[in-house]
């Protein structure tokens, strides 16, 4: 059951002033991170960051662009009022990179009006924590304003430098968000770009690292983040927008408290590794509205699409039948594995890659495959089974479909292509949540947006795609080993991602094929392992064919190997060069680490452990690709563990306190 751990509630600290005499300060609470709130010549707001003695952003300017407004709510403003509060509270996550995280900021909003008519009034929110900066917009009710017609917002991001990014460049807004985050330099960002989030960037070879995202978006357009038209160092929010009305990315009523826009983060850290610490995504949505998760159960599960794999003698193989489940469900029970995920082809006329074809219809099974007695068998063997829909054709009738899956037996879904982030499609994200809630079914989304937190809202949205992952080594080479350690410096930072782990037909970047069927990995099997531990996902797919796995090394590695946590810690790692992440699941430490193509040896740390002694069981790179070494030895938390990593290779370590 969710439940507020620790509440600590301080005093609101309230001033109001007909004009900001003065700029305003705001600091997080343990003092590093320091926000000046000011306005410019044109009278706009502005705000700028520090971390430590670092400047981060500059002087950076905030507004909205209303629809139908003679102006931007931008410049001429008045500063009527200024509101300061902090909050210090605790939080848990049923399912998540963390158990319990808190939630601890300094507050200031600041109430603004034009000077000139029509007056019209805005309020931006800026929060201060200890890994970051958070801001939203809150649109009050008032005269000539009965909506939210929002054709861009006008928030900005100035660099304080020519800082050293990484990013994914969609190009457009109708998108997977699957793509590479490649290296640029912040004066090469152009208007011409779209930037996902998040954008990260380092201020110094050694010096901090910042990453900008979004956060509690709801009733929204999903946002992209572009070099500002004027030419001035950094990037700039654009929202996609509505399929309707082109220049319009959001309408909406305005609420009796006020519009709120999400939140627009950037987070904070000593090193870009180190960002992954952050719980910011989370810790800026609200609380579930539900009680009752004790039927949400995070686990792993085989998984039928990815590899093309039938068993022998089955009459269809294109579409899912009785004997190819069987097997899937024979192959979870035998690994440890809770879950069974069976992908397109289930229902009658699936199939299309991503289109929808005629006469398909998710409440009529396909013929040769009795899902009622694959549920049951798979009750029987301890596997529960998730399902694949198309989400063009689950949204006519979720409700139906649903209540019916459910009341049948099924424990999760796969809802998929949405391929879109506008106004509408945010609304059918939070729809299709809240009846899965109340059908008790856990959520897996692909062609996905970008995470926003929403995991805390909807604890049972275990995982989600939008991300350059593991299918694509069907018909590409992109899925390089230095691919997989960027992720863990960029896409990682926002939340669960289904990349969809467990390749076993093992290859070298030279010797590597890509094929629809019974598809090559580029890594070695021990950083094949590894991504178990370095990536978060709570349901977490094991993605190769029973027959790949049969007598092979590290499948106890994979059934022991936990997909929710205590607490994680960044190790050690270079962007693009290697990466070691330290998760806790109770008193036991793993240890993963996945490294690019050129070999390396790593000295790793075990400051993040609590004083003792430990026993370290090692996996490892082995004489090949498909190798793996093991090795056991006592340790303590002053101790370097040095670790050989192969070119695309990788390493596991499990640490246990001794007694």
């Amino acid at each position: 059951m969710m439940k507020q751990l620790r509440v600590l509630a301080l005093p609101l600290l309230l001033t109001t002033a007909p004009v900001a005499a003065a700029p305003i300060d705001l600091t997080s609470p343990d003092g590093k991170v320091a926000i000046r709130i000011d306005q410019d010549n044109a009278e706009r707001l502005t705000y700028a960051v520090r971390y430590g003695d670092v400047a981060v952003l500059s002087p950076s300017i905030l507004g909205l662009d209303l629809d139908g407004q003679r102006k931007p709510l931008v410049g001429g403003l008045t500063v009527t009022g200024t509101a300061k509060r902090t909050s210090d509270s605790t939080y848990r996550l049923v399912a998540g990179k963390v158990s319990t995280a808190r939630d601890h900021f300094n507050e200031v909003t600041v109430s603004l009006a034009e000077k000139d008519a029509p007056g019209r009034k805005l309020d931006v929110i800026i929060r201060a924590y200890d890994d970051g900066v958070a801001l939203r917009y809150r649109l009050p009710q008032q005269a000539g304003l009965t909506e939210m017609a929002l054709r861009q917002e006008r928030t900005r991001f100035s660099f304080a430098g020519d800082f050293n990014c990484w990013g994914l460049n969609l190009g457009h807004f109708r998108t997977s968000h699957e793509g590479e985050f490649d290296p640029i330099p912040a004066g090469h960002i152009r208007p011409s770009h779209l930037y996902d989030a998040p954008l990260v960037c380092q201020t110094a070879a050694n010096g901090p690292a910042f990453a900008i995202a979004e956060a509690d978006l709801k009733d929204y357009a999903g946002l992209y983040l572009t070099r500002p038209g004027d030419g001035s160092l950094g990037v700039e929010s654009v929202l996609s927008p509505r399929p309707d009305e082109p220049k319009i990315a959001v309408r909406r009523p305005i609420p009796a408290d006020g519009a709120l826009s999400p939140w627009r983060i950037i987070m904070l850290a000593r090193h870009p590794g180190a960002l992954n610490e952050s719980n910011l995504m989370t810790t800026l949505n609200p609380d579930p509205a539900f009680k009752d998760t004790s039927w949400i159960k995070p686990g792993k599960a085989s998984w039928d699409w990815w590899n093309g794999w039938r068993a022998p003698g089955a009459q269809n193989d294109i579409q899912a039948n009785d004997a190819t489940v069987t097997a899937f469900i024979d192959q979870a029970a035998a690994q440890g594995l809770e879950y069974m995920l069976v992908d397109d082809g289930w229902y009658l006329n699936s199939g299309g890659e991503g289109s929808v074809r005629p006469g398909a219809d998710l409440m009529t099974v396909t013929p040769g495959l009795n899902l009622p007695a694959m549920i049951e068998y798979g009750r029987k063997k301890g596997v529960g089974l998730w399902l694949w829909m198309h989400w063009e054709l689950l949204e006519p009738q979720m409700e139906a479909v649903l209540a019916h899956y459910a009341r049948m037996g099924i424990k999760g879904i796969k809802v998929d292509f949405m391929d879109r982030d506008d106004q509408w499609m945010v609304d059918f994200y939070h729809r299709l949540l809240t009846v899965a809630a109340k059908n008790k079914l856990m959520v897996d989304l692909h062609g996905a947006y970008h995470p926003t937190g929403l995991i805390r809202t909807y604890p049972h949205y275990l995982t989600q795609e939008g991300v350059l992952g593991a299918e694509y080594n069907k018909w590409s080479s992109r899925i390089t080993p230095t691919h997989n350690v960027m992720l863990a410096y960029t896409r990682l930072l926002l939340g669960p991602m289904d990349y969809t782990p467990g390749g076993f037909r093992h290859a070298t970047p030279a010797t590597f094929d890509p094929r629809f069927k019974l598809p090559m990995v580029q890594t070695t099997r021990a950083h094949g392992l590894a991504l178990y531990v370095v990536y978060d996902s709570p349901f977490a797919c094991v993605s190769d064919s029973p027959d790949a796995y049969q007598g092979q090394e590290g499948l106890d590695f994979i059934r022991a190997v936990p997909t929710v946590w205590d607490e994680v810690r960044f190790v050690a790692g270079e962007v693009g060069q290697y990466i070691a992440l330290a998760r806790r699941k109770g008193d036991v430490w793993y240890l993963g680490v996945i490294n690019n193509d050129e070999g390396r040896t790593v000295d790793l740390p075990l400051t993040f452990l609590r004083k003792g002694d430990y026993r370290a069981e090692i996996i490892k790179d082995g004489n090949d690709a498909a190798a793996i070494t093991r090795e056991s030895r006592k340790v303590t938390t002053d101790a370097l563990i040095p670790v050989r990593l192969s070119g695309a290779g990788g390493a596991v370590i499990t640490l246990r306190p001794q007694k």
